[in-house]
């Protein structure tokens, strides 16, 4: 004979009916070309096995194939089912291969093709992937230089209310993104789910200013740490550390503290710190003629360099 339809199912001609549906079953599952949509081999695999189990799941045809071999089908018989070689698989009805469960119940088909569209075997939607979801999250100024996590609320489509606690990086600049793959919506296809983009927005220091990864701030002295010179601690990132501001030292000048700055995977920044000398509200008599003696002596001309 030109073709083994026992081979074809991978079962012995003494195979029970129970037996060449279960080996229908998992090969359809394996060569189906809506599971192997560019694979020419599987296509021509599926329409062998579906050729044999056509035959041998039919106790009347299968009786003429054993007698006959697959000859029997030109040999008439006038059953409209011989000939022909078989149903093509976008025709192929699954029901009627596998008929429905006892009581009623799901058919056995629904097992290896229920995620096809409909329940049937015509061609379903390739998966497509879900939507991404998109947020904007304020985070403290400390938690954008030195990490963190923070939570944020995403109202799906079902009007289900998520709660996402999401990692701050170290170092992150305000107005960059975060996504979280897989956190988006649900696809509707099959497909896989959709990525939740949340850009970080840090909010203000009442401080501090950053500059790429610099830091920046004005520390404010008093007349006599500006003109003695002092020792000044001075919160940073990195925790506390201690400023000598030099004697003489006059508002406007920038001390920089190297490596005091935001952190990053490379390198780290360096923090800026401006002077700026603050006077008491109110100055008396004896305090003004101290001035006024130091103005006769310097004759200083701090302006003499500012021009339109």
């Amino acid at each position: 004979m030109s073709e083994d339809f026992y081979n074809s199912l991978g079962v012995g001609r003494d195979a029970s009916t129970d037996d060449i549906q279960k080996a229908y079953r998992r090969l359809a599952r394996k060569y189906h070309p809506d599971v192997n949509p560019d694979d020419a081999t599987a296509k021509k695999k599926f329409q062998e096995i579906q050729k044999a189990y056509e035959v041998l799941n039919d106790a009347e045809k299968r009786e003429m194939y054993d007698r006959y071999g697959s000859s029997f089908e030109t040999m008439g018989a006038g059953d409209p089912r011989g000939g022909g070689g078989g149903a093509s698989f976008n025709q192929f009805d699954f029901e009627q291969i596998f008929g429905s469960r006892a009581g009623g119940g799901e058919s056995p088909s629904a097992d290896i093709f229920g995620h096809f569209a409909g329940g049937g075997t015509g061609p379903r939607p390739r998966p497509t992937r879900g939507t991404d979801v998109r947020h904007t999250l304020t985070v403290p100024f400390q938690s954008a230089i030195l990490g963190g996590e923070a939570q944020l609320s995403v109202k799906r489509p079902s009007g289900k209310v998520e709660t996402i606690t999401v990692k701050i990086p170290v170092g992150i600049e305000s107005g960059k993104s975060i996504r979280l793959r897989g956190q988006g919506n649900a696809s509707q296809t099959g497909g896989p789910a959709g990525d939740l983009i949340i850009k970080i927005n840090a909010a203000p220091h009442p401080h501090y200013q950053r500059r790429g990864d610099d830091l920046e701030i004005h520390l404010p002295v008093t007349l006599g740490e500006a003109t003695f010179g002092a020792k000044i601690d001075v919160p940073t990132p990195q925790g506390e550390i201690t400023l000598t501001v030099p004697p003489g030292t006059s508002s406007g000048k920038r001390l920089r503290i190297k490596g005091h700055g935001v952190k990053t995977k490379i390198d780290s920044g360096d923090l800026y710190v401006e002077i700026q000398i603050v006077l008491p509200p109110e100055i008396d008599e004896t305090t003004r003629e101290y001035v006024k003696k130091i103005e006769a002596s310097q004759q200083l001309t701090p302006r003499k360099d500012i021009s339109w």
